[in-house]
């Protein structure tokens, strides 16, 4: 599977906007049951969410979107029961909010092993992305995930608003725009240890949507640290994120000529190639950017 480069938020008791999400260009929907819904329409988030899973389960093959559910925090009660709606509908993975370690991310895996042997999917298809940091004590728990064997694992993310809410924060960024130390040490966690695991890095949201400008500069810079794709909150943002992530001409021609200069010398460690030295990890580099094996 292509990693997704943008991931959209989309109310699960919202059958509108549901069905517009295909029409956004967002590589992943996540639908979600945990802060969209009010806590008096969870069950009925459960019954709209699950009947569209259900109704888009078979054409995978066709859609150029993936499909993903953010159930309601372990601590709320609620997530056996977001399970138990959404996984006959087969999606593709389940974001788990305010992740509090990797022992909480087995037992959630535990429980989607159960469902898919129920409901005849094949086992491990169902994917896990937590949110890593929405609490102090989930924060610390980020670097636990480099050592954690997790075959679901299919990356990390992590959020801003929570954690300033929990820090008592009155600001995130400081006044050129950076991240504050406590956001920006997660946010360098998140990428240090989702690289170590070998699992995707998906950085955090924009939140001021009408932001365009601030936005692109954040999913530029996400993409120059090393993330693979970014979390969205309106339909405007994923147009935006798509373009920054989005490999240049230029990229894709340098990855081309690294990926052809070792085919050349297949028993080479070593490489010039334009007047610089090129190894093993631009030879990686290069073959994830052409989405080669």
């Amino acid at each position: 599977m292509r990693i997704p480069r943008s991931w959209l938020f989309v109310p699960g008791d919202s059958e509108k906007k549901l069905a517009k999400g295909p029409e956004t260009g967002a590589h992943a929907l996540i639908v979600d049951l945990e802060d969209a819904v009010a806590p008096s329409a969870k069950a009925e988030a459960r019954r709209v969410t699950g009947e569209w899973l259900e109704a888009h389960k078979r054409q995978v093959t066709l859609r150029k979107q993936v499909h993903w559910v953010r159930i309601n925090a372990v601590d709320t009660g609620l997530w056996r029961d977001d399970l138990a709606a959404v996984m006959p509908g087969a999606p593709e993975g389940i974001m788990v909010p305010k992740a509090q370690g990797p022992d909480q991310v087995r037992m959630i895996a535990a429980e989607i092993y159960e469902l898919e042997q129920r409901h005849g999917i094949p086992n491990g298809q169902t994917r896990i992305l937590p949110l890593v940091s929405e609490t102090p004590r989930a924060a610390l728990t980020i670097a636990a995930y480099a050592e954690a064997p997790m075959p679901r694992l299919a990356g990390l993310t992590w959020g801003a608003e929570d954690l300033g809410a929990e820090l008592g924060a009155a600001r995130k960024r400081d006044e050129n725009g950076l991240w504050t130390d406590a956001f920006r040490y997660v946010r360098a966690q998140t990428l240090l240890v989702a690289h170590a695991a070998g699992v995707w890095a998906i950085d955090t949201l924009h939140a001021d949507f009408r932001d365009e400008d601030g936005l692109r500069r954040a999913a530029l810079a996400a993409k120059g640290d090393g993330f693979a794709g970014m979390l969205a909150i309106h339909p405007a943002q994923v147009p935006v994120i798509n373009a920054a992530f989005a490999p240049s001409e230029a990229e894709l021609a340098e990855a081309q000529a690294i990926v052809a200069a070792f085919a050349a010398a297949p028993d080479a460690g070593t490489l010039q190639l334009d007047g610089r030295m090129i190894d093993q990890p631009h030879l990686k580099q290069a073959k994830a950017l052409l989405g080669i094996a």
